[in-house]
């Protein structure tokens, strides 16, 4: 089983990036959260990895931190909840609003992640909220986007997050138009994901 990888970031988009480790390329899903945090291809990544085998499959997950990996175990931990439901939910929230929304029993919060029925959002607070304590306090929220499209990461991040192009492309012109000049990425997220909420 594969717990950890450390090497070269060759491809990097979001969802998922692609490491080169002693000249072997190995392909991770991500959420948004640790998309953010990780540099340009060519730099040196670490990754906590969840190895997901199944009958059918051998899939990795990838982590910028382990609070982030924890989460993620929890969560598929939850009936009903698989890894790529864990995954967007941590994208749609990250850590921190996570374990916020847990706390509080905000079943509402998180039924706002595009692929989270209400049901599965009870669901998800009752089964993670004595759970969650021995996590300790919030991890690290989003870390910076980085690149020079900021209309096409965020059109691609919506679009993994499970809204359609049409909405994703709208919503991220609506966004970029009110937002100004030189504005950061994780802030671009944040206020289309709040756009499409309301």
């Amino acid at each position: 089983m594969i717990a950890h990888l450390t090497g070269v970031l060759i491809e990097k988009q979001p969802g998922s990036v692609v490491v080169d480790v002693g000249g072997i390329g190995y392909q991770l899903a991500i959420p948004l959260s640790t998309f953010y945090d990780l540099g340009d291809p060519g730099s040196r990544v670490e990754l906590h990895v969840h190895t997901h085998v199944r009958e059918d499959t051998l899939a990795l997950f990838g982590f910028r931190t382990a609070l982030e990996k924890a989460l993620f175990g929890r969560l598929i931990a939850v009936n009903g909840v698989g890894p790529r439901t864990a995954i967007a939910v941590l994208s749609g929230l990250g850590t921190e609003d996570l374990i916020g929304a847990v706390r509080r029993r905000d079943a509402a919060r998180l039924a706002s992640v595009p692929g989270i029925g209400r049901k599965t959002a009870e669901r998800i607070v009752l089964d993670l909220a004595d759970r969650i304590e021995d996590l300790g306090g919030p991890g690290t929220g989003m870390g910076q986007g980085a690149g020079s499209e900021p209309r096409q990461d965020l059109v691609s991040a919506l679009v993994n997050l499970g809204y359609n192009a049409r909405t994703a492309t709208q919503t991220a012109d609506r966004v970029l138009k009110e937002a100004g000049t030189d504005p950061e990425f994780p802030d671009l997220l944040r206020r289309s994901l709040r756009n499409l909420s309301r």
